[in-house]
């Protein structure tokens, strides 16, 4: 793969696509290719997601733990206003949640709130 800066715009937003469907799979060594060769880590794709925010979701705690020791912005919230943790906290993955909190996500950003999120599904006991 070429540098990101010497990719035409279409070749961006490809790479863009195919990052975003790596953090959904839980691709990580695939994915940790594209930031080596320029990628934002905080890339958001059409809706506000991050890498970070689909990787949660989705469950991968591998995938989450390497975005967060690369310096991933665990607070970035998409278009909805949701937070990453509040995202694994609706969908019960509790090994990213951990690894969210541990990295210093904050419980009461993004609606609902993680916080908020864990009362709803009676989660509390995963938060601080």
């Amino acid at each position: 793969m070429r540098p990101m800066n010497e990719l035409s715009p279409e070749q961006v937003d490809r790479v863009i696509t195919l990052a975003m469907d790596m953090a959904r799979e839980g691709q990580t060594a695939q994915l940790l290719e594209f930031l080596d060769h320029g990628l934002d880590i905080d890339v958001r794709d059409t809706d506000g997601n991050t890498l970070l925010m689909l990787a949660a979701y989705h469950g991968h705690g591998e995938t989450v733990r390497e975005l967060i020791g690369r310096g991933a912005d665990v607070d970035l919230r998409n278009e909805r206003d949701q937070s990453p943790v509040a995202g694994a906290l609706f969908k019960g993955e509790d090994e990213v949640v951990k690894a969210l909190i541990a990295a210093g996500a904050d419980l009461d950003a993004g609606t609902p709130s993680a916080r908020a999120t864990a009362q709803m599904f009676d989660r509390t006991e995963l938060l601080p």
